[in-house]
């Protein structure tokens, strides 16, 4: 290019970048996504690399360890956590034992589930629609509360307290069925299994049936419609499964905590959780890395799975037409599958919890042995709890904890994510919304005591003017708001793609301020996304354990570190009667979910 073609060409850009500059700083989306970038970058972006920098930065306290001052590079970490004496007890061996539990859980989940959503949806099995609600309630449950039943039926001599009911009737469990390896993955299975009811549920239910019958007039067997047809069109919904529960066991902190800690089958989250209580921050850095580094390479695969399902032109689609097998005369005989489930998943467990907290000794069912002083008795014979749950003041104190954390945390994510679904439709520099929609969604390639480990690093010490934020309520907010923006993202900007900028045109034609204009117009059109937003936060945070059990000190216990310290204390049925709170509470957030939004999670399984 020439020098005069040159001047002309800057002659021509400089107005056009100038007239775009001045379009922008019209928009308020412009500088409201600038300030939302911002903000995520410093909660999610830099905990993340602050944990990846921690690894391979000396630790206060190492430098005679490492030779090297504070802040120094050192691979000190890397080795010792890698390839010292130490490294198959602080990474290879947990390692392992979290990738035998997650490959079992997914396996056993995608038997059973498999099994339930073709029989929900694909026969005419009796009571079908009431088992595809019930079948999902093991997944709106924390895990662990599933964890303390196990712990009441079977609990053995291996640790001290109160025996489990079985020992206290005579009957001796082994150690093997009591904890470790086969209790951790019974249960996440039954955890997990309505995951894979939901998705591969929903990849059957848009299955065009007419395939299979023209297979069948063809002469096609069963096995052969099976594997040639019916499981290339579910594969991906099964492998985005597989990958989902694969990744949320890598980062399972309750049930390894309160199954495995006793026979000490140790796995990476607990390792981690060891690595943080014995202040080896660095090692501590290292195995957090691991567990992020798996995780989002299983969540990454997800995605790439999902792209990949929608090439399957032959699911879904008006012409779909759905048609059950009839059973017949083993209709009633085939409900009895999907109801051991609901006994085993939901029934039993809850119903262990809340007879062990009305119980005196364990196991003994006589009328003189029922109690109410756990819950609202005096003067109990225990150390540290003297009265029952319903009359004590810590308690009390947790649950206002609680409610101030996740409820501060989940109305500010809630209305984040209204903004950043506005800002990404609105904004007019498109690589500010790409950057929004990649960095609110970064939490959720992360395990959450990985996250929670990330937050620790940053936070724990003063860094400029931002003080030391450890011990304190907002570090426990401000880390839910990172953890749970994924949610409230994709809800905000699934909402406001629905939003045409009409009426707010019409509004700043009347004169109406950008302020204004959101809270008369955008606000009361999205309140049912905005209710989800919000909702979302709070029944993921109530039942959360891996970020809390990292940052929650006594002065900020929640709900969930005080069952936890419950246990540790073996007061069994106190801590019992607080988790049975805390899934009553996570059970009326997801009714009142589907009453706001009108949906519920077994829609995908009904007509």
């Amino acid at each position: 290019m020439s020098y005069q073609a040159e001047i002309r060409h800057r002659k021509i850009a400089w107005p056009k970048l100038r007239h775009a500059l001045s379009i922008a700083s019209h928009e308020p989306a412009n500088l409201l996504g600038a300030l939302l970038l911002m903000l995520f970058s410093g909660i999610i972006l830099s905990p993340v690399l602050s944990v990846l920098l921690n690894a391979t930065l000396v630790q206060s306290g190492d430098e005679g360890r490492t030779d090297a001052a504070e802040g120094a590079f050192t691979a000190y970490y890397l080795l010792r956590t890698l390839a010292s004496r130490m490294s198959d007890l602080l990474l290879w061996t947990p390692l392992l034992n979290t990738l035998a539990v997650a490959v079992s859980t997914v396996v056993g989940a995608l038997v059973v589930g498999i099994t339930l959503a073709w029989l929900i949806h694909r026969t005419d099995i009796a009571g079908r629609k009431g088992f595809a609600t019930l079948l999902i309630v093991p997944f709106m449950l924390p895990s662990w509360t599933f964890a303390l039943a196990w712990t009441t039926l079977f609990k053995n001599h291996a640790i001290g307290g109160q025996p489990g009911w079985l020992e206290a009737m005579g009957i001796q469990t082994p150690n093997w069925m009591a904890y470790g390896y086969f209790p951790i993955v019974v249960i996440m299975t039954l955890h997990y299994t309505p995951l894979v009811i939901l998705i591969v549920g929903n990849a059957l239910r848009r299955i065009d049936s007419q395939m299979e019958e023209c297979a069948r007039v063809l002469g096609a067997s069963r096995k052969v419609i099976a594997f040639k047809i019916i499981i290339p069109l579910v594969r991906p919904a099964l492998l985005s499964a597989s990958l989902l529960i694969f990744a949320d066991c890598i980062g399972e902190f309750a049930l390894p905590y309160i199954l495995g800690l006793p026979v000490h089958f140790d796995t990476l989250s607990t390792s981690l959780y060891r690595a943080i209580s014995t202040r080896q921050s660095g090692v501590a850095a290292v195995i957090a890395t691991v567990i992020m580094l798996m995780g989002m390479i299983t969540l990454l695969l997800d995605m790439k799975m999902l792209r990949e399902a929608k090439r399957f032109v032959t699911v879904g689609g008006k012409g779909v037409m759905e048609r059950r097998r009839a059973l017949g005369r083993w209709r009633m005989l085939a409900a009895a599958v999907p109801l051991t489930f609901i006994l085993i998943g939901v029934a039993i467990p809850l119903l262990t919890l809340f007879l062990s907290t009305v119980m005196l000794l364990p196991g003994r069912f006589t009328a003189d042995n029922f109690t109410l002083a756990y819950w609202v008795g005096h003067n109990l014979d225990t150390v540290a709890l003297h009265n029952g749950i319903l009359l004590t003041p810590e308690f009390w104190r947790t649950v206002a904890n609680t409610l101030l954390i996740v409820g501060s945390a989940s109305v500010t994510c809630g209305v984040l994510g209204l903004l950043v679904g506005y800002t990404v439709m609105r904004c007019h520099f498109r690589w500010i919304a790409a950057c929004l929609r990649q960095l609110t969604f970064l939490p959720y390639l992360v395990p959450g005591i990985a996250f929670a480990t990330a937050f620790l690093s940053l936070f724990a010490v003063a860094r400029g003017p931002i003080p030391a934020l450890y011990g304190t309520p907002l570090i426990l907010i401000l880390a839910l708001i990172a953890e749970k923006m994924p949610y409230a993202s994709r809800s905000g900007i699934a909402a406001m793609t629905q939003l045409g900028k009409e009426a707010e045109e019409a509004a700043q034609i009347a004169g109406a301020g950008w302020l204004a204009r959101l809270r008369r117009i955008v606000i009361p059109i999205q309140a049912g996304p905005l209710a989800t937003g919000i909702l979302l936060p709070f029944i993921s945070g109530i039942k959360g354990v891996s970020l809390f059990v990292i940052l929650a000190t006594p002065a900020t216990d929640v709900l969930t570190t005080y069952s936890l310290r419950l246990i540790d204390y073996n007061y069994q049925q106190a801590a019992n009667a607080v988790v049975l709170m805390i899934a009553l509470i996570s059970w009326a957030g997801t009714v009142m979910i589907q009453k706001i939004t009108g949906t519920g999670l077994a829609d995908a399984l009904e007509n």
